[in-house]
């Protein structure tokens, strides 16, 4: 399914700038039974219908909208972080395995996050963000981190916060100052005026293009996004508990514990970590077979 398979479904219902008309819009299409969503899920997947395609996606626009919202953050209009939470809510239908028994929203709030995520750093303007777990994780939550901490002023951060946010996301404390500076640049004018009298230019001026070339980036992104469809792919050979449990200790920005997830289960700590362990295991082997399967790596048995 593409969004050009769907041109009268989700193409009037991209916000056009009336975010609150879109909102109330998206409130019509009604929350599917877990039966409803299967039989649809079933012919889409058997048959190709395209309105049952239609039914699993705008079923499942609010959770987009509630997901965007999270991003608002980050200086970008929320009618295209939401359009960009449709095409992975799109994307999630297309790949959806009913028969695995778990529901659509499940699987599919990682593509609608993935796919924000993307597209916030393919657009922050004039930052060189990192292409790191590390950094990329470091990006999405240094301003949540500061406010918990209430560091909010402009300029460095204390070295006392710096530790803090570096210790929280395990990251080095260089990696939390480097990224501050640059997300404290914001998006300013390029033809703001820097330097004295004597010597002022503009800020465009002084900015070196720091991008690889248009063919390297277009094969990282292409590896990426081969690497992002095994991973998902491999995910639905687990058993509903073993991924969500992945999902929270190994995917998550802000991973639990493993004294949550015994709570939450209702087991040891000692048991969630075998049952992590061994889902861990599956996970690789099946990232790794279809790897195999589709010629990205060479069989190496």
């Amino acid at each position: 399914m593409t969004t050009a398979q769907l041109p009268a479904t989700l193409g009037n219902l991209t916000p056009d700038g009336n975010l609150s008309r879109y909102l109330d819009e998206i409130k019509r299409f009604p929350m599917l039974s877990a039966e409803e969503e299967y039989t649809l899920a079933k012919d889409w997947k058997d048959n190709g219908n395209i309105e049952s395609a239609h039914q699993l996606v705008t079923s499942h626009l609010r959770l987009v909208a509630k997901i965007a919202m999270g991003y608002r953050g980050y200086g970008l209009p929320m009618g295209e972080l939401i359009a960009e939470g449709n095409l992975g809510m799109m994307h999630a239908v297309k790949r959806f395995e009913p028969e695995k028994g778990f529901r659509l929203s499940t699987y599919a709030m990682w593509w609608i996050k993935a796919s924000i995520q993307e597209y916030i750093l393919r657009s922050w303007s004039l930052v060189k963000i990192g292409t790191t777990a590390a950094q990329k994780k470091l990006f999405f939550n240094l301003r949540r981190l500061k406010g918990e901490i209430k560091a909010l002023e402009d300029g460095d951060m204390h070295p006392d916060q710096v530790k803090q946010i570096a210790d929280t996301l395990d990251v080095p404390e260089v990696e939390v100052v480097n990224m501050n500076r640059r997300m404290g640049v914001g998006d300013q004018s390029l033809n703001a005026t820097i330097g004295s009298e004597g010597d002022a230019g503009e800020w465009q001026d002084w900015l070196e293009d720091e991008n690889d070339n248009q063919e390297v980036t277009f094969a990282e992104a292409e590896e990426y996004s081969s690497r992002r469809q095994l991973l998902v792919e491999a995910l639905a050979d687990l058993n509903e508990r073993e991924a969500d449990i992945i999902r929270a200790r190994r995917l998550s920005d802000d991973p639990s514990t493993l004294e949550d997830l015994s709570q939450q289960y209702g087991v040891s700590r000692e048991r969630i970590r075998q049952i992590e362990a061994r889902a861990f295991e599956k996970l690789q082997l099946g990232v790794k077979t279809r790897a195999i399967e589709q010629k990205l790596i060479e069989d190496a048995s």
